[in-house]
């Protein structure tokens, strides 16, 4: 299984600019992706990125164009750089990982809050 753990949350003003920070350890890293979720105040979590170890990321509807996840392999650090924020992206952000094969559980950091005001 991996170790997560998520930094570089905080409070910002919409319209500005968070960069989120998940180290991860473990073995065979390069055999899992690693995603970012979110659960916003009353809602369910919800996936906005993922990217694999060669790069190929996706993104929730609501978030392109606006966030960019990014990997540094050498460092085993994923990053979610969130810009033009909005209220709505206020939740508590979660580092996620699975195994390519999808064998075994998810592995999962503690959460880093985000906070955007309007």
């Amino acid at each position: 299984q991996v170790q997560l753990a998520e930094s570089g949350g905080g409070l910002v003003q919409a319209g500005g600019s968070l960069r989120l920070s998940c180290a991860a350890m473990g073995r065979e890293l390069a055999l899992y992706v690693l995603a970012w979720y979110r659960q916003g105040p009353g809602k369910e979590r919800e996936l906005v990125a993922t990217i694999t170890s060669g790069g190929s990321s996706t993104y929730a509807d609501s978030v392109k164009d606006r966030f960019t996840i990014s990997r540094d392999n050498s460092q085993s650090t994923v990053y979610l750089q969130m810009n033009s924020l909005k209220p709505e992206d206020t939740g508590v952000y979660y580092c996620n990982a699975y195994h390519v094969s999808r064998y075994g559980p998810d592995s999962w950091g503690q959460g880093t809050q985000v906070t955007v005001s309007s």
